[in-house]
C-alpha cells in the first residue's frame, strides 16, 4: 500500500466517520426526531461503540490479511472513538441534565449503565490525551500498557449498552459479541501463537 493510497484511504474514512454526525444533525434539525434529545443521546452513544470496535478491529485485520499499514488508521479511529463520546456525554450533562451536578451524581451512583458509561468515559480521556507521537515516546513501554485500557472501556461500553436496553437486547448482545470474537482472536494468538 502506497502513502497516496494510505492518504486517500484516511481522508474518505475520516469523511465517513463524520457521516453519522451529519444524519443525526439532518434527523434533528428537520424535525423528524419525536424526541431530539433522546435520539441524539442514543445515536452519539450507538457511533462510540461503533467507532470503538472498528478502532479494536484494526490489529485483527492487520494481522489476517497481512496489510501493516490498516495500523495507521487506529488512532484517527480511536479518536473519533471520543470524539462521539465526548458528544455523547456533552448530551447528557448538558440537554438531559441541564449541568445539574446534584441530579448528575445522583445519576452516576443509582444508575448501574450511567456508572458504567462514565467510567468508560473517564478511561477514554487518558487514551486520547496520550494518543500522539510525542507521547508514545515520552511514555514508551508504559503507552502501550496505558492503552490496554481500550480493551476495559470497550467491556463498559458494550455493558452500558446492554443495562440500558430494557426490552429487545440484539443490538447489545451482537455489539459484545463483535467485542467477545477481537478480544478472544488477541487471547488466541497470546498464549496459542506466541513466537518460537
Amino acid at each position: 500500500m502506497t502513502n497516496r493510497t494510505l492518504a486517500y484511504i484516511k481522508a474518505t474514512l475520516f469523511i465517513a466517520c463524520l457521516l453519522p454526525l451529519a444524519r443525526a444533525s439532518w434527523i434533528v434539525l428537520s424535525g423528524m426526531a419525536v424526541n431530539p434529545i433522546e435520539f441524539i443521546t442514543r445515536s452519539t452513544g450507538t457511533w462510540t461503540l461503533v467507532m470503538l470496535l472498528l478502532t479494536l478491529a484494526i490489529t485483527p485485520l492487520r494481522r489476517l490479511t497481512g496489510h501493516n499499514a490498516l495500523i495507521r488508521l487506529r488512532r484517527m479511529l480511536g479518536l473519533f472513538a471520543f470524539f462521539y463520546a465526548c458528544l455523547h456525554f456533552t448530551t447528557y450533562i448538558w440537554l438531559d441534565q441541564f449541568f445539574d451536578a446534584a441530579a448528575i451524581v445522583r445519576d452516576v451512583f443509582k444508575r448501574p449503565f450511567i456508572t458504567l458509561g462514565f467510567a468508560a468515559f473517564l478511561l477514554l480521556i487518558p487514551l486520547a490525551l496520550t494518543s500522539t507521537d510525542a507521547m508514545m515516546r515520552r511514555l514508551k513501554r508504559r503507552w502501550g500498557l496505558l492503552h490496554r485500557l481500550v480493551y476495559v472501556v470497550g467491556v463498559l461500553g458494550v455493558l452500558h449498552y446492554l443495562w440500558l436496553v430494557k426490552r429487545d437486547l440484539s443490538e447489545p448482545l451482537l455489539y459484545g459479541a463483535v467485542l467477545a470474537l477481537l478480544l478472544g482472536l488477541r487471547i488466541y494468538w497470546r498464549l496459542w501463537q506466541r513466537p518460537a
